[in-house]
């Protein structure tokens, strides 16, 4: 065990010095899982042609406002400029953030956008289409709402407190600067 602790301990003080890793795997991972299932949740919200983005799609007020949509019978032209607007910005968002955090430009405050915007659809998912909210400390890690969120919450926040790391535009751009 004598022989054990010290190389226990340089192993240890390595991986502190390496700085640059928690970073690189969170954005690493924020791609492998969670990219694409952002851009396709995107993607199911944009209208018809090249400004497709301006018209939203029926589905896209359906996954927005599911009581508000239902309550006006489905009837998009039924909803103000906010619901419009909210749509608009939420589409946007789910394109523009996860392309940042994922290029490492203005890591920090996408990431901590990306928090925001996970709360508010787990809120969506809970309250307005009933989502069963999970627990934890139960023996099922897979809760859609509290575990996985909560998941993603905390890689999110690696890079809101960590920054995007040495391979990101973010370094790039603090170079020259």
């Amino acid at each position: 065990m004598t022989r054990f602790l010290p190389l226990y301990r340089t192993a240890a003080d390595r991986l502190a010095r390496a700085d640059w890793l928690l970073p690189t795997l969170a954005r690493f991972l924020f791609a492998a899982v969670l990219l694409v299932y952002f851009l396709n949740a995107g993607l199911t919200k944009l209208g018809p042609g090249p400004l497709g983005i301006f018209t939203p799609s029926t589905g896209a007020y359906a996954q927005i406002f599911p009581r508000v949509f239902e309550a006006v019978g489905y009837d998009s032209d039924a909803l103000g400029l906010f619901h419009w607007l909210v749509v608009v910005a939420g589409t946007v968002a789910e394109f523009i953030l996860p392309l940042l955090i994922v290029i490492g430009l203005l890591t920090r405050l996408a990431a901590l956008a990306m928090v925001g915007f996970v709360v508010v659809q787990s809120l969506t998912d809970l309250y307005g289409h009933g989502s069963a909210l999970g627990a934890w400390f139960d023996r099922f890690p897979d809760a859609h709402i509290l575990d996985q969120r909560a998941l993603w919450v905390f890689l999110l926040l690696v890079l809101v407190i960590k920054g995007a790391g040495p391979l990101s535009l973010d370094r790039l751009m603090a170079g020259r600067g």
